[in-house]
């Protein structure tokens, strides 16, 4: 059984538990940290920048952002003097021991980690996507293990503790035989390909959590109801490279045995609530809405059974299952980043990977791209790790494949 793949078909016996947050709440001495920003170029992401203030012991020593107005903005926000116009005066003029690589724009991201870790930088927090292809991801491991740099990727539902109640009810038995794992975008105007990186790398994360590594990928992309062709790509909206299609469909088969599915459509009119994953059992569907509070429900029942009487929704908090919520502080704190960066910094000061690291941050991305692989291959169900470590769709392009 490969790490984190825990939830074995129709098993109630004791399993491995996948790790969760052990961070201490105030975890250390004084700290220098970094960010690294780009105005009018993915920004500060969401509030990677100013959760620096919210940790005990820290100091932001620097802001690079090669935008004036944006850096001057940035300065007194974050309280602090010296800025810079580009992130290797940061490196080399300060040396912060920790740095958030905050833009969304992802083209930049595996560059600038390579940067910081050869500049001595010990930890690393960095928004989504991680990068764009297995080929950056491999580079970025190849740094960081050369130079012990340890990077934390923002997949902040990971740090919820309602995973794991959520493992342990599915482990023990308590929504019977798990039968499938079925995931969703938001479903937006951005809804396939793009969506399949912006917020599905969320999805892929959780699924990985609780279903290990996937063992291949089988999917199509659709344009307008056809498939997506070699025409049909284009240059894609912040920074995430080649991009094609409104639509996408994708089946994976875990390392664990169970299928999970990924599904995209443009303007789906869910309002965003099918964000997320369903856990669905032979007793039992366990819904989790990423991003929102609570975080997921229990609907109790064989879900291919009427019921006799309507079925509720049980919340599953930081509690439990039913229980009410009474820890906002610490759902504010994982909204806003807070527990992530203190599991990073104990991480660095105990020499291990963090919650959500290279290898959670590097599987999303093989997961995305085995998405383009397979349609490229006419759907074909492809191996992971992926054999090309390049973008399939840039590939695709080249190919000019009809």
């Amino acid at each position: 059984m490969k790490r984190r793949s825990f939830l074995a078909q129709g098993a109630t016996a004791t399993v491995a538990m996948p790790q969760l947050i052990t961070a201490r709440e105030d975890p250390r001495r004084k700290l220098r940290a970094g960010v690294i920003g780009h105005t009018g170029r993915g920004n500060y992401g969401h509030a990677l920048d100013t959760v620096w203030l919210r940790i005990r012991g820290a100091e932001v020593v620097g802001v690079a952002d090669p935008d004036e107005t944006g850096r001057q903005r940035a300065l007194q926000r974050l309280k602090v003097q010296r800025g810079f116009e580009d992130h290797h005066q940061l490196l080399r003029e300060v040396k912060p021991e920790f740095v958030s690589i905050c833009p969304r724009y992802a083209d930049r991201h595996a560059a600038m980690i390579v940067d910081c870790a050869a500049a001595g930088v010990k930890g690393i927090y960095v928004e989504k996507p991680f990068c764009r292809t297995p080929a950056e991801a491999d580079r970025v491991r190849e740094v960081c293990r050369k130079h012990g740099t340890r990077v934390a990727v923002a997949h902040r539902n990971r740090y919820n503790p309602v995973l794991k109640h959520i493992a342990t009810h599915v482990a023990e038995g308590g929504i019977g035989k798990l039968l499938e794992i079925r995931g969703r975008g938001k479903g937006d105007r951005r809804g396939g390909a793009e969506d399949l990186w912006v917020l599905g790398s969320h999805v892929m994360d959780m699924i990985r959590f609780f279903a290990g590594d996937p063992v291949n990928c089988s999917a199509e992309m659709l344009k307008d109801g056809k498939p997506v062709t070699a025409e049909d790509i284009y240059e894609g909206a912040e920074g995430l490279g080649p991009l094609a299609g409104d639509e996408l469909h994708a089946r994976f088969r875990m390392a664990n045995g169970v299928v999970a599915t990924f599904d995209s459509i443009a303007n789906d009119d869910t309002a965003n609530f099918g964000f997320g994953l369903q856990l669905i059992g032979s007793r039992g569907i366990i819904a989790i809405r990423a991003d929102r509070d609570p975080l997921a429900h229990l609907i109790a029942g064989n879900p291919f059974m009427a019921p006799g009487d309507p079925r509720e929704w049980q919340p599953i908090t930081t509690r439990g299952i039913g229980r009410k919520e009474d820890r906002p502080q610490l759902i504010r704190e994982i909204h806003e980043h807070v527990v992530a960066v203190r599991d990073l910094v104990t991480a660095v000061d105990e020499d291990r990977e963090p919650v959500c690291g290279l290898a959670e941050g590097a599987g999303t991305v093989e997961m995305i791209c085995a998405v383009f692989e397979s349609h490229r291959q006419g759907g074909r169900a492809v191996a992971l790790p992926l054999a090309d470590r390049g973008h399939p769709l840039a590939r695709m392009k080249k190919e000019g494949r009809k």
